[in-house]
Order: structure tokens, then C-alpha cells, then sequence
């Protein structure tokens, strides 16, 4: 069916000059409301205002427009059925064959600082979401295009189709808009409901922020969707993967939870080493030391700019991605040496408001887990030994770091530096036996963190025959008191946090 008539309403005004043009060309006559008539007008391009279609003026500051049996009428008219054209002559309707329609700027405006509730209200378009939605459901005679993106496509193929569009064509552009006006009214729905965390039902809108190559495995297709624009880019390299992805975003949010200079190498979401130093450089060294035949094949995040004189160190060593908030001209020179290396730019911290895990048939949603394991006062000393001031540096960030370890969890550090990490382990004890094994004789004089409770005191006493000055872990177990017994009988102490941070 060729087009002959399009009605234009649009909030993004993006392309749209050129693609009246384009339909003018094409002998497509044109009808426009509001801020669109009066664009196009502006420009030279003849338009008939929806208000002398309707023959009824705008109302109620522009609430009401569209919203008119003439419009929905010829929009909803079926072509294939000769009642519904009857019905149209009769009332002297000219059917309406392209709908060109996006939303008012609802989420762009609750984005802005200081926004009012009236502001965000005046945001919430009922008009467009109905004539897309009609136009939508008659897609078998309507085209509707809600994306400035798909004009140039639109109008070559009418050039090509003698002025009509396909019914592939038609039909994908039906489901665009319907996903168009779903993610629209789930974005009201969301800050409508913004008081309450976790309302009777929650939507995700998700939109695909880049095709990937598989999932997890090959024989796994994927695609990864985001809830708005990426705050990350990538600067250089080759494709990122799922799993590249993941491993990113463990180290990032890891690394960023220290002040200080700080350097986290990854492998598989666990930290093979974290160090903090007085420069990058020697923050990226002290991290390597801590497990350098595990941090091949990593992924390096850093909290401060690289340098030239930390990236040559990150390359000494096959790496897989380094992550930074920024970098000087000779540290990124240096990354593209390497065609491998796939090097991110990243903001300070992620955005995301909730997490969401999959189980069971269903979705756990929840708030990160963004405690800051720093406040001493909220801790207890358990036993009868309290730690020195340099013991409760070192305990503090192993315990930042073990809630970035997959649990069980156990991290073995000292002065600023890890030493051994037992990451997934079935017990505790494995965990500290596995953690202890990587240590070595780096083990003594060390601290040791837990994301749980030691549950009796095997765990513990393999910590201190490991060579454990201190222990901080969150307490809890209905046999607390033998494990501080033991705690108190090798005069270790030990740090009850009162918060579990387990990771699955």
C-alpha cells in the first residue's frame, strides 16, 4: 500500500526536517502538531496542523491534541475491511498511512537536578503513546516509526517500493514501538514508585548496548543490554566478551573502595592480588607480587591515571584488560603496542541502584552491597586481646578485600598488600587451607578476613598455624565462644564486624 499521508509528532526533532522533505518528494502529504508544525513551518515545509484535521483547537497548555476520533480513526482504520473504509467516507476521514511519533522527554527530565514532581508530570505523554499504539496495532496498514534512526531507511525503501513499505517492515516497526511505549511507561512507573525499593512488580527496561560473539561459552549466543548509555568506553583492543565484562566489573568495584592509590589484578571475578602504594607503579608491582603466576592472563583495574611508567609494567605480562579512570598520552602509547590489550576508560564508581540475580525461576533484586568496611567503633573486639593500630590497618583491607571474593572467602594480608586468597571453597577451612598455600611463609605475621563466621574453630587454629597476627571476620556462630577461646589461648585478636558479605 503506497503512503500518502503521514502524520508527524515528535519530541526529538532529530532528522525530522529531512525526512518531511524526503516525504514531500514523495508526493506524501503531511499533517504536524505543535512544536513540529511550527519546526517545519520555520523551515519551509508546508503542513496541514492537526487542530484544522480535528477542528478542534490544542487544550490545556498542549494536553490535548491528537487525541480526536479523526486522528484515531484514520489510524485505526483496517484497509483489508470495507466497513471500516465506509466508515471513514462516511464521516469524511482521510485515512492516515504513516505515523512518525516519539514521547515528551520524560527520563531526560527527571535526570536534571532540582526537577519537581509538577516538571516531571508535565512529562508524561498520553497522546504520542496512544497514536503510536494505534498505529502499532494496524500495522497491517499503518507504518509507525518511533526511532529518528530508521528515516534514511524509511524512505529509501519507499523510493524502491513505489511509496510503500514492506509488511516485514511494517511489522518490525510495530514491535520497535511497542517496546518504544513499554520502556517509556516502565520509566514513569519506576519513579512513581521511587519511594518504595522493591514495589509489588518490577519492570527492567533494557536496551543493547553491544552484540558479543557468544554468552559464557561459544555454543551460548548473547547479546549485552544495559539500562541507559554505558558510563565505560573502551579506548582500544579487541571485542569484550561476557566473561571479560564480569571480571571487569568485579575489579572495578573492588579497587574503588580505596582512597589511596590502588591496584586490583582479577581472574574469574576473584582477585589474584590488591595492593595499595605510594604511586601506581609500585601499587601494580605489589599486586603482581601477590600472586604472579595467577595474574597472567588477568585483568588490571586501577583507582588513580596510568602513567607511562606503570603501563610499561602492566605489559611486562600478558594482560588481558586494564581498566583506569584516565590515562596520560605515554601510558596509553605504550597499551597499543599491544593488539590484544583491550584498555577501559571508567568512571569513579557504577551507578547501579539494584542488582539482579537469577534463581530457582525466578529474580532476586537487591541493593548492592555498598557497606564501608572502615568504621572501627562499629566492630567488637572479641577475646581479650586488642589489635595495634597497624594490625587494624591491615585488618580493614582484608576485610575490603574478602567482600569482593567469592564465597567462602578468605583473604590473608599485610601491610597494605594480599598475600594469599581462598576464594569458592566448600568450607571454611578449605578456604583458609587454599589461602594459606598461596601465602606461603608470606602467611606470617599476617592478618587473616573472612566473608562468614568461622562455624567451629578448626577454621581459625589453620589461620594461626598459618602464621595469623589477627583475625576479623563477623561473628555470629552458635559456637562463638570456642573459637574466641582458641582466639584468646594464642593471644590473636580477633574482630567481630557483625556483617556477613557473602558472594555466590
Amino acid at each position: 500500500m503506497k503512503i500518502k499521508r503521514a502524520l508527524l509528532s515528535v519530541s526529538d526533532k532529530t532528522g525530522i526536517e529531512e525526512l518531511a522533505r524526503g516525504l514531500l518528494e514523495q508526493q506524501v502529504s503531511l499533517i504536524a502538531s505543535g512544536g513540529t508544525a511550527r519546526m517545519l513551518a520555520k523551515a519551509g515545509i508546508p503542513t496541514t496542523p492537526v487542530s484544522e484535521v480535528t477542528g478542534s483547537p490544542e487544550m490545556l497548555d498542549g494536553r490535548v491534541k491528537t487525541i480526536h476520533p479523526r486522528i484515531h480513526g484514520a489510524i485505526l482504520a483496517d484497509r483489508r475491511k470495507p466497513q471500516h473504509l465506509a466508515q471513514l467516507k462516511a464521516n469524511d476521514m482521510t485515512a492516515i498511512d504513516l505515523v512518525v511519533c516519539n514521547l515528551y522527554p520524560f527520563t531526560k527530565t527527571i535526570e536534571k537536578a532540582g526537577v519537581t514532581d509538577d516538571e516531571a508530570v508535565e512529562q508524561i505523554d498520553i497522546g504520542g503513546p496512544a497514536m503510536v499504539r494505534a498505529a502499532a496495532k494496524n500495522f497491517k496498514s499503518v507504518a509507525v516509526v518511533v526511532n529518528p534512526d530508521k528515516y534514511p531507511a524509511i524512505l529509501e525503501e519507499m523510493k524502491n517500493r513505489s511509496g510503500g513499505l514492506s509488511d516485514e517492515t511494517r511489522a518490525s516497526l510495530a514491535g520497535e514501538a511497542f517496546a518504544h511505549t513499554a520502556a517509556y511507561d516502565v520509566a514513569i512507573s519506576q519513579w512513581m514508585n521511587r519511594a518504595g525499593e522493591f514495589p509489588e512488580r518490577m519492570f527492567l527496561k533494557l536496551d543493547r548496548a553491544m552484540d558479543m560473539r557468544y554468552g559464557e561459552n561459544p555454543h551460548q549466543p548473547g547479546a549485552f543490554y544495559t539500562s541507559g548509555p554505558p558510563t565505560w568506553r573502551q579506548l582500544w583492543g579487541k571485542q569484550m566478551s561476557f566473561t571479560n565484562l564480569v571480571d571487569f566489573d568485579a575489579a572495578w568495584r573492588l579497587v574503588n573502595e580505596f582512597e589511596g592509590p590502588a591496584v586490583a589484578i582479577i581472574k574469574h571475578t576473584n582477585p589474584c592480588g590488591v595492593a595499595t602504594g605510594k604511586s601506581v607503579e609500585e601499587a601494580y608491582l605489589r599486586a603482581l607480587e601477590a600472586d604472579e603466576r595467577s595474574a597472567f592472563g588477568g585483568i588490571v583495574a586501577c583507582n588513580r591515571p596510568i602513567d607511562g611508567f606503570a603501563a610499561k609494567r602492566v605489559t611486562e605480562i600478558f594482560t588481558e584488560i586494564v581498566i583506569a579512570p584516565s590515562y596520560t598520552q605515554q601510558g596509553l602509547e605504550i597499551f597499543k603496542t599491544k593488539k590484544n590489550l583491550r584498555v577501559l576508560l571508567a568512571p569513579k564508581i557504577f551507578g547501579n541502584p539494584v542488582e539482579v540475580n537469577s534463581a530457582a525461576e525466578g529474580y532476586l533484586l537487591q541493593k548492592p552491597d555498598e557497606i564501608r568496611n572502615d568504621k572501627r567503633e562499629d566492630m567488637i573486639v572479641a577475646g581479650s586481646y586488642e589489635p595495634a593500630e597497624e594490625d587494624w590497618d591491615d585488618l580493614l583491607f582484608g576485610l575490603t578485600v574478602v567482600k569482593h571474593v567469592k564465597s567462602n572467602a578468605v583473604v590473608f594480608a599485610k601491610n597494605g598488600q594480599t598475600v594469599g586468597v581462598g576464594a569458592g571453597q566448600m568450607s571454611r577451612v578449605d578456604a583458609v587451607d587454599l589461602a594459606a598455600r598461596r601465602a606461603g611463609n608470606r602467611a606470617k605475621g599476617s592478618i587473616c578476613a573472612t566473608d562468614g563466621f568461622f562455624p567451629m574453630p578448626d577454621g581459625l587454629e589453620a589461620a594461626i598455624e598459618a602464621g595469623a597476627r589477627a583475625v576479623i571476620h563477623p561473628g555470629g556462630s552458635v559456637r562463638d565462644s570456642e573459637v574466641i577461646a582458641v582466639a584468646d589461648k594464642h593471644k590473636v585478636p580477633m574482630i567481630f564486624t557483625g556483617k556477613r558479605h557473602f558472594r555466590h
